[in-house]
């Protein structure tokens, strides 16, 4: 089914009215939502709303949070998120950030006591708008094997950068630091379909493309797959989300970081409280002029793009590239979302009284 994004964002913006957030935090928490499904990224869009709900009834998400800052310094600070959503968290951090920026060149804010905040560009894209770099990631429910282990210690830990251009989209360097997000096996569980090795290891540490692994004591695999593969860079990476979002603002990190699905209880152990992220805006003009830079990223923008290719049908794709076509295309088309979610939609629909999603 596609249907009309103001007709998605509607719904979704009900569904969180309908759980106890303020209209300012669920137009907001909506538009995180949406802007993911708009940028072709289905896996952290409305397929997650369902999770939301189940995390509130069970008392893991406060949808009235007092968010406040617990310490700070001109250029820094650490956000307690009071348990609230983290697609609300995060921007008030992120706006923190930028404030500091505006003021003083550079802003740099850790959270804790948080939930999921969907796509780490949404957030890094806000420092854009203000001709700054922008910069987001977080940790996450522990579902990543480190190289050579065979526990599950890091979560898919995505991080992001997102860069001002001119005439030319922004670049946008947003990925999980494992070698697939957990959404892709989600959506690869929905449409019943292998998924590539090297993405997973089973219980037994073998490489499977069974995407129900992880269901039976597998991992997903940090990028770069193997040792022989760079693994341990992927590993490298991944730590240094979990400790800057974590370790330095006070949130759980590790095995301890709380899962996003609520039929598993968070650790009875925790080392902090609830999940962290951790987010920065830079000033571009607290290098060089802005105008400079923005022709300058231009030109290396279309140095890349001519680049010679081993393929002649093939080119070299600008990071962001492929997600600002998709959210050109669909806010003119719509949304296309599987059976799956829409059943997973309407059930919602039906809890909260709400019209089904249609057309």
């Amino acid at each position: 089914m596609v249907v009309s994004e103001s007709a998605l964002r509607n719904f979704t913006g009900n569904i969180f009215l309908a759980m106890g957030c303020s209209t300012e935090h669920a137009r907001l928490a909506a538009d995180v939502l949406i802007r993911s499904d708009l940028r072709g990224i289905d896996s952290h869009g409305v397929a997650r709303l369902t999770g939301y709900v189940r995390l509130w009834e069970k008392k893991r998400i406060n949808t009235t949070p007092g968010i406040k800052i617990v310490h700070q310094t001109p250029t820094t600070a650490t956000v307690d998120g009071d348990a609230g959503l983290g697609l609300v968290v995060a921007p008030f951090a992120m706006r923190l950030a930028m404030e500091k920026a505006e003021q003083y060149g550079s802003g740099w804010v850790s959270v804790r006591n948080s939930n999921h905040f969907g796509i780490a560009g949404y957030h890094a894209l806000m420092a854009v708008e203000k001709d700054m770099i922008g910069f987001a990631m977080t940790n996450a429910s522990p579902l990543v094997s480190p190289t050579y282990s065979s526990e599950r210690l890091l979560g898919t830990n995505p991080i992001c950068y997102a860069f001002p251009a001119g005439k030319y989209p922004p670049v946008v360097v947003d990925m999980a630091t494992s070698a697939a997000a957990n959404g892709k096996l989600e959506i690869a569980q929905r449409l019943g379909k292998q998924v590539p090795e090297g993405w997973i290891q089973g219980k037994d540490g073998k490489s499977t493309t069974d995407p129900h692994a992880l269901k039976s004591g597998g991992a997903l695999l940090p990028l770069g797959s193997d040792p022989e593969h760079g693994s341990h860079k992927g590993f490298g990476l991944s730590a240094t989300v979990d400790i800057l979002s974590a370790v330095l603002s006070g949130a759980n990190y590790g095995p301890w970081v709380p899962p996003f699905v609520a039929f598993l209880d968070p650790p009875d152990d925790p080392v902090g409280a609830g999940i962290g992220h951790f987010v920065g805006a830079m000033r571009v003009d607290g290098f060089r002029p802005v105008d400079e830079f923005k022709t300058h990223l231009d030109n290396w923008i279309e140095r890349f793009r001519s680049s010679a290719t081993i393929n002649p049908d093939q080119k070299v794709i600008i990071p962001g590239e492929p997600e600002t076509a998709a959210e050109i295309y669909r806010k003119a088309n719509g949304i296309p979302l599987v059976d799956a979610i829409v059943n997973d939609l309407n059930g919602l629909a039906e809890k909260f009284g709400l019209i089904l999603i249609d057309h």
